[in-house]
């Protein structure tokens, strides 16, 4: 008993340890120019693009997390911004919104929002019920983990600006359950990117439906 009782600790203590260096060890794609990418809006007469690359295959998500997001309703995109310009651009006021076919509206999910969407994700360690009878019972209240609040931070897109003639990338995430195909007839569109005097660009918008006509993806 107490050897088997031993091997189990050191399982446990062996998957929690695979998890944290998991989530220490997460790297962001390399992002190439936001031309290079299907889905993308160049404004060529200001120098800025941006792309959108969603991670919505399972096969994909895996190849750069460890959380399965979308098993949680949640839509990995990796935005890309490349400034080809010879001035900064301020992307402090910048608001995304991802618009279905059908006209819903979907903001990026905050931090709070994608703990909570994993949350409640999590099955109660007491399910199923074999009993008929409704008996109230206590189940302890699903937390996220340490290693799954670290690759979250490392994955969201935090640039606030984006330099002469460079690059800048990170995650962002849609709450789509409940949406069958939520990128198909889709645009994600970005507001109130400014230049370097302060006056916004032309809204870019993204259209979600040449990420999913390139065959080769």
């Amino acid at each position: 008993m107490r050897s088997r009782r031993a091997i189990l600790i050191a399982l446990v203590l062996f998957a929690r340890a695979t998890a944290l260096n998991a989530a220490r060890d997460f790297v962001l794609p390399q992002a190439s120019p936001a031309t290079s990418y299907p889905a993308h809006d160049q404004h060529t007469q200001e120098g800025v693009t941006f792309a959108a690359d969603p991670y919505d295959l399972p096969d994909k998500e895996a190849s750069v997390f460890s959380i399965r997001f979308l098993e949680h309703g949640l839509l990995p995109v990796f935005l890309v911004v490349t400034n080809d310009s010879d001035n900064p651009i301020a992307l402090t006021s910048m608001k995304l919104q991802l618009i279905t076919a059908d006209k819903v509206k979907i903001n990026p999910a905050t931090e709070e929002d994608i703990y909570r969407a994993i949350q409640r994700s999590i099955k109660r360690p007491d399910s199923p019920r074999t009993s008929p009878v409704p008996l109230p019972r206590r189940a302890p209240k699903p937390t996220v983990r340490g290693s799954e609040r670290d690759e979250v931070d490392g994955a969201m897109f935090r640039a606030r600006a984006v330099e002469p003639h460079k690059t800048r990338s990170g995650f962002v995430f849609f709450d789509v359950s409940g949406i069958s195909r939520p990128l198909s007839g889709a645009r994600l569109y970005a507001t109130g990117v400014k230049n370097g005097d302060g006056d916004e660009l032309w809204y870019f918008e993204i259209p979600m439906e040449k990420y999913l006509s390139t065959p080769v993806r």
